[in-house]
């Protein structure tokens, strides 16, 4: 079995203080001129009060529209780095948590409504594939699920279906999971796919999570850092789901000579575009007896996908 370890972070509160220049007392240009010492109080206090009140207001929902955003039908979409003409970060790391925490008290809520008790040692695995911004944007997913009361576990390089099989296959069976991808988008581009066993979220579930991680994100208003104290448990799926994928392919070929090698004789070749599905290559086919000579962009780079579809 995987074994589970909780993960925890700590926070650190970032606030700066303010300062306001001190006034100098103003010069009479006539001496026949004189001013009340005592002014009385405008009575425009209650219209800035008021005025502060509207535009936080309105600040806040800009905030939360910011995450609403980045929801692109049963997926979140975003730019996750600079470079891209006309375009500004806006999945960012605080963003990311925000969205991550929600998913999975969103996991857990649904699993206590579906057993009809508290739901504890809720596990969520998570697998991206090579863009560079997916490191630092990972760190951000594991953090929002344990600040959710979940434990993360990280799946590293792995593919959209292999993500939602690590809730199926034993001995990992996670209670449900996320995909770090933007798919065929630029590589400044990056994005969050949600599996349960029940399979891919849909596009109202994913607008139900990014409401909620909308109000976490806007009503976060000292800029919160967060950071693991201690990395959550790295596990090896791909290897079991490589297995899985071999083991439906002889079943269902069922040669009668080589059973083992059913693709014996079988000329392959695969264009893994430089993403995380070259492992299909030499982890599946290439075991599987078929000859898989002048494949291309096998090895992952962070500049997916190669070439541009």
């Amino acid at each position: 079995m995987a074994s589970a370890s909780t993960s925890s972070i700590s926070l650190q509160n970032n606030a700066s203080g303010t300062r306001f220049p001190s006034s100098t007392a103003s010069k009479l240009l006539h001496s026949n001129l004189k001013f009340p010492l005592l002014m009385p109080a405008p009575k425009a206090t209650g219209i800035k009060s008021s005025s502060t009140t509207n535009y936080n207001e309105a600040v806040s929902d800009e905030e939360m529209d910011k995450i609403r955003r980045l929801q692109n039908g049963s997926d979140v979409r975003g730019v996750a780095m600079e470079g891209e003409k006309g375009r500004t970060v806006d999945l960012s790391p605080p963003a990311v948590e925000a969205i991550a925490e929600s998913f999975g008290e969103w996991v857990i809520n649904g699993l206590e409504k579906e057993k009809g008790r508290v739901a504890a040692n809720v596990r969520v695995s998570l697998g991206r594939d090579p863009r560079l911004s997916g490191a630092s944007l990972s760190v951000a997913v594991f953090s929002g699920l344990v600040r959710a009361g979940c434990l993360a576990f990280d799946m590293g390089l792995a593919t959209t279906p292999a993500c939602f099989m690590s809730t199926l296959l034993p001995p990992f069976s996670y209670d449900a999971s996320i995909m770090m991808t933007a798919s065929h988008l630029p590589y400044t581009r990056n994005g969050l796919k949600f599996f349960t066993r029940g399979g891919g979220l849909t596009s109202p579930e994913v607008e139900e999570i990014c409401d909620k991680a909308a109000r976490k994100y806007a009503n976060r208003l000292a800029k919160v850092s967060t950071m693991l104290k201690s990395p959550p448990e790295r596990v090896d799926f791909m290897s079991t789901y490589a297995k899985h994928l071999r083991n439906i392919i002889k079943e269902r070929v069922n040669h009668p000579l080589h059973y083992d090698t059913p693709l014996k004789g079988f000329q392959i070749i695969v264009n893994a575009g430089n993403g995380s599905g070259g492992f299909f290559t030499w982890d599946v086919l290439d075991k599987l007896g078929a000859e898989t000579f002048g494949s291309l962009h096998l090895n992952p780079r962070w500049k997916v996908p190669k070439p541009h579809p």
